[in-house]
């Protein structure tokens, strides 16, 4: 059996990209608007300060407007609230995005129930959460929904297949389930914690892992053939690579699956990184153009 296709999830991202251009440039010229992307950041998470760099760099490229408010760690919870009732309240606002982690002196999902729901494009409003579920119109979760258009371009019907979700987060687990459902498959969702998780594994045509644990899957647990596609983000240590000018040993990144036992036996594979994590802000960019179409009340893009 040959080894399994690597799923190039940066050209992917790049594709999307392209129709969220065109999309956007499609509501300046019929609408005379143009799609604003407002982030708010509490503190100084180093992590956090690159993501939103790329998430600033690729809202301007793609034509919307870029709005950052960077507030310091010492932010209390109220002044945050408050900050996003402005916004709420804001009609050149289209798209409210909070980036977590937040200061431990502030209440995570207060703050994300706090914004509006049709401005909520990373989809974690409990409104969003039971309109996923239930199959009405949402803003599906980023990361996810990422997952879902690359499986639909790698295999294409989705109808009646076996998926593992190995993952029970709010962010990435419990959406992705929802979507794979919403797709007709046959989901089954397992955890860290699960007794026989590779053997429900080996069930699987399709394995997304969002377990959060370095390596955890292995080769001898993937149903021949499979697509798998690995949200994990693992720094772990590489002392094969030497070390820092410190002393302490370099690192490398990789997902939740073993990619070499694995890309033997499965079908298709995402990669680590260049994989899913492309996909996630091109997703947000068009949550963001979906929202500020259905804030003026037109047809929603597609994209």
């Amino acid at each position: 059996m040959s080894e399994a296709k690597i799923i190039d999830g940066k050209a992917f991202a790049g594709g999307m990209r392209e129709q969220v251009a065109a999309a956007v440039a499609d509501l300046k010229a019929k609408n005379s608007i143009t799609p604003n992307l407002t982030v708010v950041l509490v503190g100084e998470d180093p992590a956090s300060l690159v993501y939103i760099r790329n998430k600033s760099k690729q809202t301007e490229a793609v034509g919307m407007k870029s709005i950052t408010h960077h507030l310091p760690a010492k932010t209390s919870e109220e002044d945050l609230l408050a900050l996003i009732a402005r916004l709420n309240a804001d009609e050149t606002c289209n798209g409210i995005l909070v980036q977590l982690p937040l200061p431990k002196n502030i209440d995570d999902q207060r703050v994300l129930e706090s914004i509006d729901s049709d401005k909520d494009v990373d989809g974690f409003h409990l409104i969003n959460v039971g309109r996923l579920w239930t199959g009405a119109r949402s803003m599906a979760p980023c990361t996810p929904y990422g997952c879902l258009l690359v499986l639909k371009d790698t295999i294409g019907e989705l109808t009646g297949l076996r998926a593992l979700v190995l993952g029970r987060s709010n962010i990435v687990g419990k959406p992705m389930a929802a979507l794979l459902l919403e797709q007709h498959c046959t989901v089954t969702m397992a955890h860290s914690r699960t007794r026989d998780v590779s053997e429900r594994c080996c069930e699987a045509d399709i394995l997304v892992a969002a377990v959060g644990q370095p390596e955890f899957v292995r080769g001898d647990w993937i149903k021949p053939g499979a697509t798998v596609i690995d949200v994990g983000i693992n720094r772990i240590e590489a002392p094969e690579l030497g070390v820092y000018n410190d002393g302490t040993p370099r690192t490398r990144i990789v997902g939740d699956v073993a990619f070499e036992e694995v890309k033997a036996v499965a079908g298709a594979i995402t990669p680590v990184p260049g994989g899913v994590g492309p996909m996630t802000i091109a997703c947000l960019l068009r949550n963001t153009v979906i929202a500020a179409a259905h804030q003026l009340g037109i047809e929603t893009p597609e994209l």
